[in-house]
């Protein structure tokens, strides 16, 4: 339960790291404090020293000219939420953490992996000021290649948190029932890991169509600009920038992956009914199918209102309640009886 509670913190966190991302507030707060920056400004003083900070940068200059304190106020409490709330995971895994290990509950194994994870939460602090600090420069906008990276770390950070807790209650269930847990059909495991995957590899794509804002392009589907496949789609030299650096080339590959990822679960779905599985694995792929069908509209709605804030965070949430739903079926499917057509 603790390890669940921290993974629904992550989870938490991204939404909030995507609202931040949405409103352009990532850049409000221009100094990094890890242990001492907890508390906000407590005082007229403090936010006018701030918002100065603030102004020397050239976010300030470029997009915000004329921006009021109060103005300033609004977008660096959504900057500020977002490393509050990272900071309290830190809290809700480590304080636990050290109780469990002081009582003897966590072996050798599990202790190492969750010091792993420690780890890794205290390194993507460090890479998300590494990211902020890339749009604190000439150009006011971070480096889509950092917010890819950041992005993803936290997922695999929440992936490993996850599959961790599924074992825990996995095991758990199985002593309950006096039997090993193990089996299904290798190929319907693969078809599913395939599908975590490609689900990773959309969400990755989304990362760069947040990162260049190629989401404000477009706004049309299915057609791009009155076309399948735009022009522009390979402008830039050399070729392989397109995929990275080309707002069109960008926004059509999240569409490919994205229709890609909805096939691979209606596949995974149907070759699933060819097998007696028990009701938990059969739950979670049913509810990968629902998820990975309401993923598409809400990004196509998201297109076609030209990314407003609230519907955009929802696609961004989906994606992650896409990528659990299918990381549980994989678990649950590991976690099967073997069983034939």
């Amino acid at each position: 339960m603790w390890l669940l509670v921290c993974g629904a913190m992550i989870f938490a966190m991204v939404v909030i790291g995507g609202v931040t991302r949405l409103t352009q507030s990532g850049l409000s707060m221009v100094e990094w404090k890890p242990l001492l920056g907890i508390l906000p400004p407590l005082d007229d003083g403090e936010w006018r020293r701030l918002f100065r900070e603030y102004q020397r940068y050239p976010e300030y200059w470029v997009l915000n000219t004329g921006m009021t304190l109060d103005d300033f106020k609004r977008i660096f409490w959504f900057e500020y939420t977002h490393r509050l709330w990272g900071r309290l995971i830190g809290l809700v895994f480590l304080l636990p953490f050290l109780y469990f290990l002081s009582r003897g509950r966590i072996g050798k194994r599990l202790g190492l992996h969750l010091g792993i994870i420690f780890a890794l939460g205290a390194l993507q602090g460090g890479l998300g000021w590494y990211m902020v600090k890339s749009g604190l420069v000439k150009d006011p906008a971070v480096s889509q290649y950092r917010l890819a990276a950041h992005l993803g770390a936290a997922f695999a950070i929440y992936a490993y948190i996850l599959w961790i807790a599924l074992g825990l209650l996995a095991g758990r269930a199985a002593r309950a029932r006096g039997a090993g847990v193990r089996g299904s059909n290798p190929g319907l495991k693969r078809l599913a890991i395939f599908v975590v995957a490609l689900v990773s590899l959309t969400v990755m794509s989304g990362a760069f169509v947040a990162g260049i804002d190629a989401g404000l392009g477009y706004n049309t589907f299915p057609l791009m600009g009155g076309q399948w496949v735009p022009d522009e789609i390979f402008l830039l030299d050399p070729p392989i920038a397109n995929f990275f650096e080309n707002a069109a080339t960008v926004q059509f590959n999240h569409r490919v992956l994205g229709i890609l990822t909805l096939a691979a679960v209606i596949l995974l779905w149907l070759v699933s009914r060819r097998f007696e599985l028990p009701p938990r694995a059969r739950l979670a792929l049913d509810l990968t199918l629902a998820m990975a069908v309401l993923q598409p509209g809400l990004g196509i709605a998201t297109l076609l209102l030209a990314v407003p804030v609230a519907l955009a965070a929802a696609h961004q949430a989906g994606a992650l309640a896409l990528f659990t739903l299918a990381l549980v079926a994989v678990h649950e499917l590991f976690a099967a009886k073997p069983d034939t057509p």
